[in-house]
């Protein structure tokens, strides 16, 4: 299934299986249709509606906070802990939010995603911190930002992997807005499972 992930960028993933996931699109230059679209928050660099139809259709299910929603419709609204069934898939949204800085409290109830492919189960953290909620979450490939500042650093990440037990990690939010590919591969040394860096599609 690792194989089957593709990083667009930032925070940005699609996902190609029987369907086809986007995860917080972001400055798409082209790419299939989605038939599912996962929404981690509202900030402009995790929800943009032009990216979204780009590769939406009438059939296209968007999920996503409350905080996004009345900007694109339909869209289905989560809150964290909230599982649900989404174009076949079992689909969990997590809690994503700071601890020690001020760029997304938890109150704002902003979401990461936990689905279930093929008995599998891919983590996209969101926006956040090394939260202690990571202890409860299962899961076999884990994307997680490591850039420091608005999210984890790459020192905290790797401690996150220790409480997922995940097989697989995949570095996320840095080349653009904040971090770099040196914060990647920081990551890369620091943490105890295979991390794949890689090359944005």
């Amino acid at each position: 299934m690792i194989d089957n992930i593709k990083w667009l960028g930032h925070a940005s993933f699609r996902i190609e299986h029987n369907v086809i996931i986007y995860i917080d699109p972001w400055k798409l230059s082209s790419g299939p249709a989605a038939d599912l679209i996962l929404i981690t928050h509202e900030h402009f660099d995790h929800f943009s509606p032009n990216d979204i139809e780009k590769v939406r259709t009438d059939d296209t299910i968007i999920v996503g906070p409350k905080t996004c929603a009345g900007t694109i419709q339909p869209m289905r609204t989560v809150k964290q802990l909230d599982v649900i069934s989404a174009a076949g898939l079992r689909v969990e949204a997590t809690p994503a939010y700071n601890i020690n800085k001020p760029f997304h409290p938890r109150s704002d109830d902003r979401v990461g995603y936990l689905i279930e492919i093929d008995n599998q189960n891919i983590y996209h953290a969101g926006d956040t911190d090394h939260i202690p909620e990571m202890k409860n979450i299962k899961c076999d490939i884990a994307l997680l930002p490591v850039s420091g500042k608005y999210v984890m650093t790459p020192e905290e990440a790797a401690r996150a992997v220790d409480d997922l037990r995940c097989r697989y990690a995949i570095p996320m939010h840095y080349g653009d807005i904040v971090g770099s590919e040196e914060n990647a591969r920081r990551f890369k040394e620091l943490a105890d499972c295979e991390v794949r860096i890689l090359e944005k599609s």
